[in-house]
């Protein structure tokens, strides 16, 4: 955890710092309301993989649950607890209580069982949606002083689903390795396909 909340130290001062550049470089004070609106657009981000993540795991061969690229990679198990993790690992930042057991060192490593694995994926996505929704718009400005003297609570909850994403995409990468086409691109060919075979009748 101490690791963990180095490195995101270091990311919020990076952040922070590009941030307090191109204010600098600006030639005057933008006083327009934002438009984004973070909580509702992380949930449905993170909502989003964790389905992509359910379907992917669900669809992987018994044999690749424990393959991984090379000797000091995490396997594809790793990855989807990785991810089921750092949900607690972030978000504990902000307050809120793991579920009891919970250890954020020996968690990765704690199963190789599909049905588990599915389950604390739900379980942490659940435990995710709870935890924002329970976030008020105006604590998401809160300051968060052992972040960086700029980091607040939404940066927080930006870098879980900028986290979540680079493991989705290490996953497809593994995936891709083992001639496995995610679901969802399966998906999205057969309805190419659908809308090809429709066009060419109409015709």
């Amino acid at each position: 955890m101490k690791k963990l909340i180095l490195s995101l130290t270091c990311f919020v001062f990076v952040l922070s710092a590009g941030a307090a550049a191109l204010h600098a470089q600006a030639t005057g004070a933008d006083t327009t309301a934002p438009s984004y609106d973070l909580k509702a657009q992380a949930l449905l981000d993170l909502e989003a993989v964790n389905k992509k993540c359910v379907d992917l795991l669900t669809a992987l061969p018994a044999d690749k649950i424990t393959w991984r690229p090379s000797p000091d990679t995490r396997s594809f198990a790793e990855v989807f607890l990785h991810v089921a993790g750092e949900r607690y690992g972030f978000l504990s930042m902000l307050g809120a209580t793991p579920p009891a057991g919970f250890k954020a060192g020996q968690f990765d490593k704690s199963t190789t069982d599909r049905d588990r694995i599915l389950a604390e994926l739900n379980q942490s996505w659940d435990f995710t949606s709870k935890t924002i929704n329970g976030i008020s718009n105006a604590d998401f400005a809160k300051l968060l002083p052992k972040l960086g003297p700029q980091a607040n609570q939404g940066d927080v909850v930006y870098l879980l689903v900028a986290d979540a994403h680079e493991h989705l995409g290490q996953l497809v990468a593994y995936a891709r390795q083992n001639a496995i086409v995610p679901p969802w691109t399966l998906q999205a060919q057969k309805e190419a396909q659908k809308k090809k075979a429709a066009d060419a009748s109409a015709k």
